[in-house]
């Protein structure tokens, strides 16, 4: 039995100290994920409280052949996703991430690190204006790395719906970023990208 597993048997149990134990080891990637599924620390502070809150409470339930990490972000993302949807009714989706998200700077480049700031705000406010079961999904896959299978786990779906809704999302993205560079002309049709442009965002898009 793993150090883990006995944490989560002894919360089970009723042992407060193993279940303050498991909130400290998954404190930061149930922030991260609320964050980026609310768009704000406070939002994402109080929302990650109430994940190990509702967690604890049905602790009972958890079943043992699922990870802990699967379940308790399963937990966070259904409790985002409900606030969302209580929000002034805007839709919010998940988009990829373009490619500056993984390509590190060799070396240290101000103008660069601007650009990328920039590029990072621009893809927060395209995640702000898209519907939430996208953005989760690409939350999931970019930002906690987990493959289609984990997601699929999390979110209650196939594998299939898993990529389809990335699939999608990733085209809306890439239209969205093309749109508001203008590279896209009157008739729907892509135009051609100047240097400088989203040519590194298309080349994330899947095959259609």
């Amino acid at each position: 039995m793993d150090s883990e597993t006995a944490l989560v048997d002894s919360a089970r149990a009723g042992d407060r100290d193993a279940f303050e134990q498991l909130v400290e080891a998954y404190s930061k990637p149930v922030y991260n994920l609320a964050f980026r599924m609310l768009g704000n620390g406070r939002d994402a502070e109080d929302a990650s409280q109430e994940a190990f809150l509702r967690a604890y409470r049905a602790l009972g339930s958890y079943d043992r052949s699922r990870p802990f990490s699967t379940w308790l972000l399963s937990i966070t993302a259904h409790h985002c996703i409900d606030r969302l949807r209580r929000r002034k009714g805007n839709e919010i989706s998940l988009d990829g991430l373009p490619t500056w998200r993984w390509v590190p700077a060799a070396t240290i480049d101000p103008e660069r690190s601007a650009e990328r700031a920039d590029q990072a705000d621009r893809v927060r406010q395209l995640l702000d204006d898209l519907p939430e079961s996208y953005r989760l999904v690409v939350v999931l896959r970019y930002w906690h790395d987990l493959g289609y299978s984990e997601i699929a786990s999390v979110i209650g779906e196939s594998e299939s719906a898993v990529k389809s809704r990335l699939h999608r999302a990733r085209r809306q993205l890439a239209a969205a970023l093309a749109e508001a560079d203008g590279a896209i002309d009157r008739d729907g049709e892509r135009a051609p990208v100047p240097a400088g442009g989203n040519s590194q965002c298309n080349a994330i898009l899947p095959a259609s």
